[in-house]
């Protein structure tokens, strides 16, 4: 890692500092200007010029300023950025919030796309808790029309799945509320193979059924991410790098691209701790189509039993600092939530009780 003097770190920060404000091309004279610094706009000059040549900073013109690099920012992230928590009143706010709805799993996870939004000031992405092994914990028949009949499958957790089945012959309703309540009593929290194993002595309306719950749960153990939730798209299309008209139309094709975001959202539950945070830069040479977006994401839940992602889509020149404390209070948050809603355990992130 490229080692810098201590005012070259000093004079880094600053130059993003003021390019996350303005947007503009940062010059040594408003530097000076601006942080009332006790050296001359030279020496400022010289070593900007130094960071420039390390390629953590640009010019994009010859009579311009300087500009951070995907480097620059990178090496901000990782070496100078200093770690802050929101104030005690967001938070104390934000906890009470989520209070409310705390057993309403969908209502919760859009609220938590909301707040990265507003906190962040940029786009958020959330998605649900999802079970690391599906268990069923309770199952609903419906008859609808002839053979058919509307399957309804809840995991633990709240994970809803439907399902239309052709049945050999019409089934009363009766008979079919039986059957589902009976399988309810017999299979509830258990996993795939554990129904699997029991289900092998079952006959009849009983057997067909659970076969096909059996194969909803396997699907449902193959998808790592889910559903994806958005917020603050207004937030993102207000920025100078996505004002026009093309770089708009990019924007929104990124925030549109669900199985971007599922394919982002699911590498980082598998590749972060619950609480971890990780910040993309530029597509970090996998995904070219983020180029110009940096991205903060966290994931939460409760480990070995459900997980999801958190984060914050914005432009390069995004306001690290505000996305990393907003990102990590919320992955506690959210993972409280799922230790009180799935475990029945109380709350222990911070100290901060929802209740």
């Amino acid at each position: 890692m490229l080692e810098l003097t201590e005012r070259q770190k000093f004079i880094l920060t600053l130059v993003i500092h003021e390019y996350i404000r303005t947007a503009a091309p940062v010059g040594s004279q408003a530097l000076v200007a601006r942080y009332h610094l006790n050296i001359s706009s030279a020496t400022v000059r010289n070593e900007m010029a130094a960071l420039t040549e390390y390629g953590l900073l640009r010019q994009p013109h010859t009579s311009a300023g300087r500009v951070p690099t995907e480097e620059g920012y990178r090496y901000f992230v990782s070496r100078l950025i200093r770690a802050t928590d929101l104030p005690d009143t967001t938070r104390r706010t934000i906890s009470h919030q989520f209070y409310q709805m705390r057993h309403d799993v969908e209502q919760w996870v859009r609220l938590a796309a909301s707040v990265l939004a507003h906190q962040s000031r940029a786009a958020s992405l959330v998605t649900p808790p999802h079970p690391e092994k599906a268990r069923l914990k309770h199952l609903e028949l419906i008859a609808t029309r002839g053979r058919q009949v509307l399957m309804v499958l809840v995991m633990v957790g709240g994970e809803v799945r439907q399902r239309i089945l052709s049945l050999n012959e019409p089934v009363a309703q009766e008979l079919l509320s039986q059957s589902a309540d009976r399988l309810t009593q017999l299979f509830q929290g258990l996993d795939v193979e554990s129904i699997r194993a029991r289900g092998s002595q079952l006959s009849g309306l009983d057997a067909d059924v659970i076969g096909w719950v059996i194969e909803d749960m396997v699907e449902a153990n193959s998808e790592v991410a889910g559903e994806v939730y958005l917020d603050g798209l207004t937030n993102v299309l207000a920025e100078p790098e996505f004002t026009g008209s093309e770089e708009a139309r990019r924007a929104l094709r990124i925030l549109e691209e669900r199985s971007l975001l599922q394919d982002l959202a699911a590498r980082t539950v598998m590749s972060n701790n619950v609480g971890g945070i990780q910040v993309l830069i530029g597509g970090e040479g996998t995904w070219d189509e983020l180029r110009p977006w940096s991205i903060v994401l966290g994931s939460y839940g409760a480990p070995g039993l459900a997980t999801g992602t958190l984060g914050v889509l914005g432009p390069l020149r995004m306001s690290y600092g505000r996305a990393i404390s907003t990102v990590r209070f919320l992955s506690g948050l959210l993972s409280d939530l799922v230790a009180e809603t799935l475990l029945d355990e109380p709350s222990t992130y911070k100290g901060e009780n929802l209740s």
